[in-house]
């Protein structure tokens, strides 16, 4: 089923059987899939306090008085990725998991991102259960789910009425976890169904709930085979939108992620013969929810600590840079090129492959300035770059592996650098890649090349068991190992600084010269870089004239944009302190400026120029919806050198060059 992405302020009635007027004998709520305690700028905005409201009132509100009280399932992700659990590691989620008032979950792929022993520690604060059936750990025992996970629970209503539930999860994503225990035993999620759901039955459960951590095809299967009398409902997750399908007498529903849906669904005895009637209900997270006030509290204790370091302008872009799923999981991207070729210098390999899923921004970042916070957000996992030596034929390999889900979103389709290749998506899987270039040569099967990718895909993760190290029982030879290599975003911030200070750092080496200049260089061939308007210009002094008027209290409610010659508005406008960087690189990294003291113009800018951002983002992705191109290639144009009027650093603007040609492309997408 295709994603939902209707959004509003009401609730809107999904499904409805029987009599919606009789008060239901159940009610249960649902999520799954939540990262960001903090709402977005695109509708729904989701973010947990305006969410813990909607929790609130479908718990409390009058209008259910003197009906079953809620309960409230969550089907997995919560711990990892996100931009506060690459600082936490996932304990910010506990007491939001806690508050909202869940009573049971599945376990996600993401909660073990960090460790078996981590999800246990995060788990055992939690005030309810975690189930997972079907994947056992001989390690912990005959039986033993992994992590200690249970299978099965029964809940008991408020009147009585008892609701058993199993936790099922896909074979799929077991591929998708950096580091499991070995020897795992993955159980048929339908077959393990069917051996436990009679015991259920047996300890009196009236309706029974298969909580999922599986794609939509997964669960419908599931109710497929189980069907009716079975299985009641399955409430879903792992897949990232809105949807509801019937499937052999079986509710199969997932309810968005991040906060920005849930699901309210009144279950009511059928009068005459067995089974049960629902009427399904959405609801989303928009902005005209009120924000609940304790979980405003929270959310503000949770964030208040990063937000100095991820507010940081570490770097700027003259091109929009395209970070959306149904981008980077279909086609090649400026984004995907931009970083690959990062990756690929950064070691000098001779080619580079990046599982799109690396990327999780899922937006358009437009042109101006990048903040930390952007680079933690859009690349937020742990594991480093590493270089392995592979044949030809394992790279063509690792290339058909990637394009094997096409058109499916899947994070396995490949980015890459210094690699060109042909997909014909009318073909069967496995058999879709041609005319596959390595530089500017075919690529020679028995050859050995030296490719950059991320440890997670050398542990043959995602279905690259092609590029699997021989550690781990592959055949690729390992030259940077994880415990040597460094992560995407590390040196994304790495480059963004040699833009900035190369050349004028007073502790800047020959060395570090000839290694970014380089790298610079190699880099520029394919995505050029603007160069910062020097001081002096008359833009420059007109805002640096003006900012002299602001004071830092005012400077937030005080915004002037720049009026590009070619009469629009330059997203980021101008950066009015002479040659100073907004990020004083050699304060961060060495103590202080000479002068010791902060340049109180410096803030006073930044500020307002990060408000002025903002704002300008905000107005962007409401045009973008209002007009219906959120999907639309073509949303930002890049800036012209005229347009580009910050003095503080170059300016970045990779492009796409097509090293993936797509043959025959006829899926719909």
């Amino acid at each position: 089923m295709a994603p939902d992405t209707t959004s509003s302020a009401e609730e809107t009635v999904i499904f409805s059987s029987g009599d919606p007027a009789t008060p239901p004998d159940l009610r249960l709520l649902h999520f799954n899939d939540v990262y960001h305690v903090d709402a977005s700028s695109a509708e729904p905005v989701g973010g947990f306090a305006r969410f813990q409201t909607l929790c609130n009132y479908y718990r409390n509100d009058e209008r259910f008085r003197g009906q079953s009280e809620l309960l409230t399932f969550f089907s997995g992700d919560a711990f990892n990725p996100s931009l506060e659990s690459s600082v936490t590691k996932g304990p910010h989620m506990v007491p939001v998991l806690n508050n909202i008032g869940t009573d049971v979950a599945c376990v996600g792929n993401h909660d073990l991102d960090f460790g078996i022993r981590q999800y246990r520690h995060l788990t055992s604060q939690c005030k309810f259960p975690w189930l997972l059936a079907n994947v056992l750990d001989p390690a912990l025992g005959e039986n033993v789910s992994l992590g200690n996970a249970g299978k099965t629970t029964i809940l008991t209503s408020s009147n009585g009425i008892k609701v058993g539930v199993i936790g099922l999860a896909e074979r799929e994503w077991l591929d998708t976890i950096n580091s499991l225990p070995p020897d795992l035993i993955f159980k048929s999620a339908s077959q393990t169904a069917k051996e436990l759901i009679p015991k259920l039955r047996e300890q009196g459960a009236e309706l029974v709930v298969a909580l999922t951590h599986q794609r939509e095809p997964n669960d419908n299967k599931l109710a497929e085979v189980c069907g009716e009398g079975l299985v009641d409902v399955v409430l879903g997750g792992h897949d990232h939108y809105y949807a509801h399908s019937y499937v052999n007498g079986v509710h199969v529903l997932r309810s968005g992620s991040d906060f920005k849906q849930l699901s309210h669904i009144e279950c009511r005895r059928r009068k005459e013969g067995k089974g049960w009637d629902f009427t399904i209900t959405r609801r989303d997270t928009v902005s005209s929810v009120a924000k609940d006030e304790e979980a405003e509290k929270l959310v503000e204790k949770l964030t208040s600590s990063l937000r100095k370091k991820l507010d940081k302008p570490i770097g700027y872009t003259a091109a929009p840079l395209d970070a959306r799923f149904t981008t980077v999981r279909i086609k090649e991207s400026n984004i995907g090129n931009f970083v690959c070729d990062l990756m690929r210098y950064y070691y000098q390999a001779d080619c580079c492959i990046m599982a799109a899923g690396t990327i999780r921004g899922d937006q358009i970042y437009p042109p101006g300035i990048l903040r930390l916070r952007d680079l933690v957000n859009c690349f937020p996992f742990e594991d480093p770059v590493v270089v392995i030596k592979v044949t030809g034929k394992a790279i063509i390999e690792a290339l058909e592996n990637g394009v094997s889900s096409y058109p499916a979103l899947e994070g396995r389709f490949p980015q890459v650098s210094n690699i060109r290749f042909e997909a014909d998506y009318s073909k069967e899987p496995m058999s879709r890649i041609s005319a596959v270039m390595i530089g500017e040569q075919p690529v020679e099967l028995e050859k050995e090349y030296v490719l950059s990718t991320r440890g997670y895909m050398a542990r043959g993760k995602d279905g690259y068991t092609s590029l699997l190290i021989e550690e781990e029982g592959g055949k690729a030879k390992e030259l940077v190992s994880e415990e040597n290599g460094v992560l995407i975003s590390t040196i994304l911030r790495q480059y963004f600084m040699s833009l900035k200070v190369i050349g004028k750092w007073k502790l800047w080496g020959p060395s570090m010269d000839r290694t970014w200049g380089k790298m610079q260089q190699e880099i520029q061939q394919s995505h050029p870089v603007l160069e910062p308007q020097p001081p002096g210009t008359k833009a420059v002094e007109a805002l640096r004239s003006t900012a002299k008027h602001i004071s830092p209290d005012r400077s937030n409610s005080s915004h002037s944009r720049s009026l590009s010659p070619s009469g629009r508005y330059t997203p980021g406008g101008v950066h009015p302190e002479g040659s100073e960087t907004p990020l004083d690189e050699s304060a961060d990294e060495f103590g202080s400026d000479d002068d010791g003291a902060p340049d109180e113009g410096k803030a006073v800018s930044i500020i307002k120029h990060e408000h002025e951002l903002n704002i300008i983002r905000r107005v962007i992705k409401k045009w973008w919806r209002l007009t219906g191109l959120k999907g639309h290639p073509g949303i930002c144009d890049e800036l012209g050198a005229e347009e580009f009027q910050v003095n503080w650093t170059k300016a970045i603007a990779p492009r796409v060059e097509g090293r993936i040609r797509e043959i025959n492309a006829t899926a719909d997408k």
